[in-house]
């Protein structure tokens, strides 16, 4: 068995309608040539670098179909889909926030969620040994009726809720380290006992009203929610002591069939969305840690679904990193911002500030 790699060029064709950065083009604010920072270039220079590495050769690299009707109405409403349908082949438009869309928008969004759930069940069925899904658009901020945050339809959600109709699991953790709260996915599964979901994020940075340690999960979910959010200008050592003293336990007192990781490369040094100071090594060193969960705990078996991250230039590097990591081939591509961006990481007493936060959000999560 080999990792699987579910891509689609026709996934870098979504396109949107006038931004700058996330304000929308009007009175005072000029149009710019990249619009929205969600653009293709980041998830299609990562390939590029793949193909130019050989990486990519030591993936089982595929496409799969679209999320059917089915797959999407067990998340979103029907009378969503319908609209988001019914205005992409009119030629597009905009539902909810910082979400627009061309047409044929409807079906690349569903193409998207279609990787995630390629992926996933590659896994769960014993296709592949780990899978990642370079999903776009992404889908952690999608509410049921509710897209958001450049994200059409909630990918993850909707491929575990497939998997859960196919039989193929009980109990999913999934794992959120895109540096924005991963709100939409919170909120569908908060409160359901089957579904672990915790997220790493920036605190108050996107959205601003979600993301706090105290929301736990609600009624038969009580618990199984939970939220790290850390302080701008965590870096390297802060994230991997989040994920050493709080998600790996968190992993293990849940003991899931399988993990699911939401994989946003924003919280790498010089993403224009973010003030983080994780690095390419971060990414790789936050991999190793849920493959060995995943052994430990589920047999491996252990999916990535791909979120944000908004550097054309540092993405390719970071995701490089983790894909070296989970296929274990010896194939590497070196860091060009590595010596830079370690000359920028938080100081000692930073990072025993950031590791205070922690100690106080493992004795909340954990006392007793």
């Amino acid at each position: 068995m080999a990792t699987a790699f579910y891509w689609d060029e026709r996934c870098f064709w979504h396109h949107g309608g006038n931004y700058a950065l996330t304000m929308p083009v009007g009175g005072l604010v000029q149009p710019m040539p990249a619009g929205l920072p969600e653009g293709p270039e980041t998830k299609r220079r990562l390939v590029n670098l793949m193909q130019v590495t050989g990486l990519i050769h030591d993936l089982r690299a595929t496409s799969a179909p679209m999320a059917t009707w089915d797959d999407l109405a067990r998340v979103h409403p029907e009378s969503f889909l319908r609209r988001f349908k019914e205005m992409s082949d009119a030629g597009g438009g905009e539902l909810g926030l910082r979400t627009p869309f061309g047409r044929g928008g409807f079906e690349v969004a569903a193409l998207s969620a279609g990787l995630a759930k390629g992926a996933l069940f590659d896994v769960l069925s014993g296709r592949a040994e780990n899978a990642y899904a370079l999903s776009r658009p992404p889908g952690h901020h999608c509410l049921p009726e509710w897209p958001n945050g450049f994200c059409l339809l909630a990918n993850i959600a909707v491929a575990v809720e497939a998997a859960f109709a196919r039989g193929l699991t009980e109990r999913v953790a999934i794992v959120d380290w895109d540096v924005h709260h991963g709100n939409g996915t919170e909120a569908i599964f908060y409160d359901r006992p089957d579904v672990l979901t915790i997220s790493i994020h920036q605190e108050r940075n996107y959205p601003l009203d979600t993301g706090d340690v105290e929301d736990r999960g609600a009624g038969a979910g009580e618990g199984a929610n939970m939220n790290v959010p850390l302080p701008p200008g965590t870096g390297h050592a802060g994230y991997l002591e989040a994920m050493e003293r709080l998600v790996l336990p968190a992993l293990e007192a849940f003991e899931p069939d399988a993990i699911v990781v939401a994989c946003g490369f924003d919280a790498a040094a010089v993403d224009p969305l973010s003030r983080m100071l994780a690095t390419a090594q971060t990414f790789r060193e936050m991999t190793r840690m849920v493959m060995e969960a995943a052994a430990d705990l589920c047999d491996g078996r252990l999916t990535l679904v791909h979120e944000g991250g908004y550097s054309e230039a540092y993405v390719p590097f970071c995701g490089h990193a983790v894909l070296e990591e989970l296929s274990g081939s010896a194939i590497t591509a070196a860091d060009p911002l590595a010596e830079t961006v370690a000359a920028r990481q938080p100081g000692p007493r930073f990072d025993a500030f950031v590791s205070t936060l922690i100690g106080e959000m493992e004795a909340y999560f954990f006392a007793g």
